[in-house]
């Protein structure tokens, strides 16, 4: 069950975060390959702290921001341009994250009726 639901996430971060990264213009194959590096770097241990540590509000913020940080580092290093990695980094997140929320709530709602 834990191996679904974290193979779920990230598959389907991978997904989003290569479709943000493509309308973003980015078209190096070495950039939206190690785009799906970098999210099993951050998304897998994220999701297994909050699974079985803490998932507090808090807990996901601060994480979130610390994969937004770790990532755009390392998109950095790939593109050599601050500005642009962090953007990469944070839009990539939040779109996830967001789309994440978005599915639980509707999961709840639908659930529910």
């Amino acid at each position: 069950m834990i191996i679904s639901m974290l193979l779920l996430a990230l598959i389907s971060t991978v997904l989003i975060e290569f479709v943000v990264l493509l309308l973003l213009g980015e078209r190096s194959m070495v950039v939206l390959g190690s785009s799906v590096v970098i999210n099993i770097l951050t998304n897998i241990p994220l999701n297994l702290y909050v699974i079985y540590i803490d998932n507090s509000v808090l807990t996901v913020v601060f994480g979130e921001l610390i994969v937004v940080v770790i990532e755009a580092f390392c998109y950095f290093l790939l593109l050599r341009h601050l500005s642009r990695a962090f953007i990469y980094s944070s839009l990539c997140n939040s779109i996830s994250f967001l789309t994440g929320v978005l599915v639980e709530l509707l999961i709840v709602y639908f659930q529910s009726n």
